[in-house]
C-alpha cells in the first residue's frame, strides 16, 4: 500500500511541476469532473491486512443557485478488501459501494479559479461479501449489504485546464480519498 501511495503522490507532484499552469474556470453549470483515487483509512481493519481502497467518481454541474455556487449530480464506485489469517483459518471481506451523489460546489473564490470546494451526500448500495476457509468452517455470506447514505467534503485543485488533484473526506470505501481529477 505504501508503494501505491508514494507512486500516486509522485505522479501528482510531477504533473504539478511540469504542467503549464493554466487559468482554469471555476466549477460551473455544464462542468464535468471525474476523480480517480486511493483511499486512506477504512472501517475494515484490525489484526489482518486491508487492501488499498480505490474509487472513481464523477460530478456534473446542473444548476446555478443563488449565491456563488452550483449543484452537481454524479456517481461513485469504490472497492476495498480485508483478509485475516490465523492458524489455517482465513477470513476475507470484499466491500463495494455503488452510488448516486449530489454536491454543492462553492465557486466564490474568484481570486482562486483553480480551486473547487464542495460538500454533498451520496445514496448508495453497499455490497459486502464475506468468506471463510479452514478451521472446519467454510462458508460464504453477504451480510452487511444494503442501502446506505453518506456525506462528504472535498476539494480539487487544477494544475492545468483539465488536470488536477483532489482530496475528499467522508464515508465511502475509505475515510480519506486522494488522487487525480479530470475536468472535461
Amino acid at each position: 500500500m505504501n508503494k501505491s501511495i508514494i507512486v500516486l503522490f509522485s505522479a501528482i507532484a510531477i504533473v504539478a511541476f511540469v504542467a503549464t499552469v493554466a487559468q482554469a474556470q471555476p466549477f460551473q453549470k455544464g462542468t464535468t469532473a471525474g476523480n480517480v483515487g486511493i483511499g486512506l483509512g477504512t472501517a475494515l481493519g484490525g489484526l489482518g491486512k486491508a487492501r488499498p481502497a480505490i474509487s472513481v467518481s464523477v460530478d456534473h454541474g446542473l444548476w446555478d443557485i443563488g449565491g456563488p455556487g452550483v449543484i452537481s449530480l454524479g456517481g461513485y464506485i469504490g472497492n476495498t478488501g480485508y483478509k485475516y489469517t490465523d492458524l489455517g483459518y482465513t477470513a476475507k471481506w470484499n466491500y463495494i459501494i455503488v452510488g448516486a451523489r449530489g454536491a454543492y460546489h462553492y465557486n466564490g473564490f474568484t481570486e482562486l479559479p483553480n480551486l473547487d470546494v464542495y460538500g454533498g451526500a451520496m445514496l448508495g448500495y453497499n455490497i459486502v461479501k464475506y468468506k471463510t476457509e479452514g478451521g472446519g468452517a467454510d462458508l460464504s455470506n453477504n451480510y452487511g449489504s444494503g442501502v446506505g447514505l453518506s456525506g462528504f467534503l472535498g476539494g480539487r485543485w487544477l494544475f492545468t485546464e483539465n488536470l488536477g488533484a483532489y482530496a475528499e473526506l467522508g464515508y465511502g470505501v475509505s475515510v480519506l480519498a486522494v488522487g487525480l481529477t479530470f475536468k472535461f
